[in-house]
C-alpha cells in the first residue's frame, strides 16, 4: 500500500523569518530517517514544499483559464513537504508516521493513496 505523510507547518517557518521551517538539526534528523527509509525501500518519493506565497491556482475548467497568485486558502498550517511511502499496512503506516513526526519536529498528516 502506498501511504502520503503530509508535514504540516503550522507557524515554524514564518518565526524562523525563512522559506524552509527546518532547523539545522531537524534537518539532518530527516535526513537520517530518509536514508533508513530509502535503505529498506520504503519511499517513493520525499520532497520539501515552499511557502503557500509561492505558490499559484489555475483553474481552467472554463473557456479562459484563471491564473491568479497564492494559495488557494488562506491558512496559518499548510503542507511544507512530504514522503510517499511504500508500508505493507495502515498499522505500519502509522508507526512510520510517528517516526516521522519525531524526525520532523512537526505535525504530520497520514492518508492512504487510492
Amino acid at each position: 500500500m502506498r501511504f502520503l505523510v503530509n508535514v504540516i507547518d503550522d507557524g515554524q517557518a514564518e518565526a524562523a523569518g525563512r522559506t524552509e521551517s527546518a532547523s539545522g538539526a531537524e534537518a539532518a534528523a530527516v535526513d537520517a530517517f530518509n536514508e533508513r527509509l530509502d535503505a529498506d525501500g520504503r519511499i517513493v518519493l520525499a520532497v520539501g514544499v515552499s511557502a503557500p506565497s509561492d505558490a499559484t491556482v489555475v483553474d481552467a475548467r472554463g473557456a479562459e483559464p484563471l491564473v491568479r497568485p497564492g494559495p488557494v486558502v488562506e491558512t496559518t498550517e499548510y503542507v511544507a513537504g512530504f514522503w510517499v511511502l511504500d508500508l505493507p499496512d495502515a498499522e505500519t503506516a502509522v508507526r512510520v508516521a510517528t517516526e516521522a513526526s519525531r524526525a520532523c519536529n512537526r505535525k504530520v498528516e497520514l492518508r492512504p493513496l487510492l
